[in-house]
């Protein structure tokens, strides 16, 4: 009789049973308030170029507005490829990003099978900005001009090299549409990352570089480099490469091939998740801090929606297919 329970009785222990429940769901990892540990972004190329600069920066201000240390994690090869299979294949909880350029919707065109599906298996968060890639050579070369090099290239066609950061990258593409435009050969040089591909172009084991502003902007102000020209539509903002024409108005008209930074998350993100990594991301771009290092640069910053990104990503997806079906572009 001592172990039955008056209706009062009862009641308490409900209410405690109530009460530690609700401790043990507050303590648990599953409830914790998004992030409660580091978040890694995946760069999927070698350390030292602009991609690896750019997500580098933002990890710094990005980090101190989700309140946890922000990762950079380099995976390069395979034309970004395996750095982003290692992410759509991560678990989607907001923790491990990838920082991704045009390679990423470019290579659906290039690559005939993908180790994942470039439609369904990422959630976009947020375009961080777009730059120009710059035409660059050593500063002893031969070549002053836009002019200067299409006309050697014609003369010596297949002997003039021109490296990458890696096959299906927007630099790449701006080789080739370069090639194509200006009905020249020259040899594409691949490497796996714009640091290794600039070593060797001041090495002089290759002749020019289509490059990303951040990451040749350095070597142009030190003079260890000339940009000839851009590959955007018009001139960069950037103090820089105001000066520098485009190769539109360098006697190739139609010339366009811009290059830009997104961050993507594995598909299955929680849409609540993905709203705290744009929400932290835009407010880390926008920081005075992020500016100063990569508008020198020529990075035009965007602070939009997922859905504003995943718009301009499917329409810059089509673009470069067409252009790379028309001008029978391959990774060979």
């Amino acid at each position: 009789m001592h172990n039955v329970l008056t209706p009062t009785r009862a009641r308490l222990a409900a209410i405690l049973c109530c009460a530690c429940a609700a401790t043990f769901i507050a303590a648990s990892p599953a409830a914790a308030a998004f992030p409660d540990k580091a978040i890694k972004i995946v760069v999927p190329f070698a350390p030292g170029g602009g991609t690896d600069l750019i997500a580098r920066t933002m990890g710094i201000t990005m980090g101190k507005e989700l309140g946890q240390p922000v990762i950079i994690d380099n995976k390069p090869g395979a034309g970004t490829i395996i750095g982003t299979e290692a992410v759509a294949k991560s678990a989607p909880d907001g923790y491990t990003l990838v920082m991704a350029t045009v390679a990423h919707v470019v290579n659906p065109s290039l690559q005939p099978k993908l180790p994942y599906n470039y439609e369904k298996g990422f959630a976009p968060v947020i375009l961080v900005g777009i730059s120009p890639n710059v035409l660059v050579v050593r500063a002893d070369s031969p070549y002053k001009s836009v002019a200067d090099l299409i006309a050697a290239a014609k003369a010596n066609p297949g002997k003039i090299s021109f490296a990458s950061q890696g096959s299906g990258t927007s630099a790449h593409l701006a080789g080739e549409l370069f090639k194509n435009l200006t009905k020249t050969d020259m040899t594409h040089i691949p490497y796996r990352g714009a640091g290794p591909a600039m070593t060797d172009l001041l090495g002089g084991q290759v002749d020019v570089m289509f490059a990303t502003a951040a990451a040749v902007g350095n070597f142009v102000e030190s003079g260890k480099l000339r940009a000839l020209a851009v590959t955007t539509a018009t001139r960069s903002p950037s103090p820089s490469l105001a000066k520098v024409p485009t190769i539109a108005e360098s006697g190739v008209p139609g010339y366009v091939a811009d290059s830009w930074y997104g961050l993507y998350a594995p598909a299955g993100t929680p849409a609540d998740v993905i709203a705290r990594l744009n929400s932290a991301a835009r407010k880390s771009i926008q920081t005075d801090a992020f500016k100063k290092r990569v508008e020198s640069e020529g990075l035009v910053i965007n602070a939009g929606s997922p859905e504003d990104f995943d718009k301009y990503a499917k329409g810059e997806e089509a673009r470069w297919r067409k252009v790379v079906k028309e001008n029978h572009i391959t990774t060979d």
